[in-house]
C-alpha cells in the first residue's frame, strides 16, 4: 500500500479529489476535499510516507481513526468509515471555524462567551467519556469554534478507549500530553481518567478569563514542576471582573488529587449554569499563591524521574519494534 503525501489540489483518492492543504502535522497532514459522489465537502487525514514504516504511529493512526468512527455527536467532529480504500487514510467532518488558540491569541474572551465554550466542551466530554473514551491531549489547537460557537472537538491522537487492552501508542504516552495542560496525575506516568480531560478544561477556562496559562516555565518541565509544587494567581487577582462563584468552578476542576475534581463533565457545566448556587470555599490556593516553593535539585530529580517512565517505556517499545 503506497503513500504519495504530498498531495496537489486536483489530485484523486478513490472518490474524494483533493482541493487544499490545510494543515501539515508531525504524523499526517489534513487537505480540504470534495467527495465527487455527492459534492460534499470533507476533510482527508493523510499519513506521512514515513508512518508506513513505523508500527508505533501507525498503530496511532488507526487507533485515532478507529475512536473516531465510533463516536458520533454534533460536538465532536465525525470520521467517516465504513467503505473500502485503496489505501490508509481518514475522512473526517468539514468545520467552518477557528480553532480555540486562534481566538485565544486575540486576547482574553469574556466570561459569558468563555462559559458558553466551556459548557459546549463538557458536552462533548461528557459523551465521550460515556462512550469509554478520554481525550488526554484537550487544548484550545483542538478545540474548533464555529461562527455561533458551537463547538467540535477534535484530534484524538493519543486518546483512550477504555475497551482496548492492548499496550498501544496511545496508552504508553498517555503522561505525554502538552505541558501547559496536563493533568498532575498523568505527570506522574499514571494512565489518567475522564477527570484528566476535566483537569484541563479548567486550565482552558482559567486561560480563556485571564489571557495566561496558571502554570509557567523556561522549559516543560519548569511548567510540570510549577503545577506540583505551587499554586497558581488566583484568575480574580489577574481579571477583578471574575466572580469569587467562577473562580471556586475553576479549582474545583483544576484540583492536585483526582479524587477532589468534579467526576463528571456534567457537574462541571452544570455549575457553570448555575453560579449562584456554588458555594465559595476558604482555600489554601487563595492564601498561598505567592509563596513559590523552589525548584531544589532533590524535587526536580525526583519529579523528572517520574515524568519520563512513560518516555523510558515508549523509546524501550520503538527499540523492540525496529528490530524485529
Amino acid at each position: 500500500m503506497g503513500f504519495l503525501d504530498p498531495l496537489e489540489a486536483g489530485a484523486k483518492i478513490d472518490s474524494y479529489r483533493i482541493e487544499a492543504p490545510v494543515a501539515r502535522s508531525g504524523m499526517a497532514s489534513i487537505f480540504r476535499a470534495v467527495d465527487t459522489r455527492d459534492n460534499r465537502v470533507v476533510a482527508l487525514k493523510i499519513p506521512h510516507p514515513d508512518m508506513e514504516a513505523d508500527p508505533i504511529l501507525f498503530d496511532r493512526f488507526q487507533r485515532e481513526s478507529a475512536i473516531g468512527e465510533k463516536l458520533n455527536h454534533p460536538r465532536v467532529m465525525r470520521v467517516f468509515g465504513g467503505e473500502k480504500r485503496s489505501r490508509i487514510y481518514m475522512v473526517m467532518e468539514w468545520c467552518e471555524g477557528r480553532l480555540l488558540r486562534q481566538i485565544l491569541d486575540e486576547g482574553r474572551i469574556d466570561p459569558d462567551r468563555a462559559i458558553r465554550i466551556t459548557v459546549a466542551v463538557l458536552e462533548a466530554l461528557e459523551y465521550i467519556h460515556q462512550n469509554g473514551v478520554v481525550h488526554r491531549d484537550l487544548k484550545p489547537e483542538n478545540i474548533m469554534v464555529e461562527s455561533d460557537d458551537n463547538v467540535k472537538l477534535i484530534d484524538f491522537g493519543i486518546a483512550g478507549d477504555t475497551a482496548a487492552k492492548r499496550l498501544t501508542y496511545a496508552n504508553l504516552t498517555a503522561a505525554l500530553g502538552t505541558p501547559n495542560y496536563i493533568s498532575p496525575e498523568q505527570v506522574k506516568g499514571k494512565r489518567g481518567d475522564g477527570r484528566s480531560d476535566i483537569y484541563a478544561m479548567g486550565v482552558i477556562l482559567y486561560e480563556m478569563l485571564t489571557g495566561q496559562v496558571p502554570f509557567k516555565g523556561a522549559s516543560p518541565m519548569e511548567v510540570i514542576n510549577d503545577r506540583l509544587l505551587n499554586y497558581p494567581t488566583p484568575p480574580k487577582v489577574i481579571e477583578p471582573s471574575i466572580s469569587p462563584q467562577l473562580q471556586e468552578v475553576i479549582y474545583r476542576a483544576m484540583e492536585r488529587e483526582p479524587g477532589n475534581r468534579y467526576a463528571h463533565a456534567q457537574e462541571f457545566a452544570r455549575d457553570l449554569q448555575h453560579l449562584d448556587q456554588v458555594g465559595v470555599e476558604d482555600r489554601p490556593e487563595l492564601h498561598l499563591w505567592e509563596k513559590r516553593k523552589s525548584h531544589g535539585l532533590r524535587k526536580i530529580l525526583y519529579f523528572s524521574g517520574l515524568a519520563l517512565i512513560p518516555v523510558a517505556i515508549l523509546l524501550l517499545m520503538m527499540l523492540i519494534a525496529h528490530h524485529r
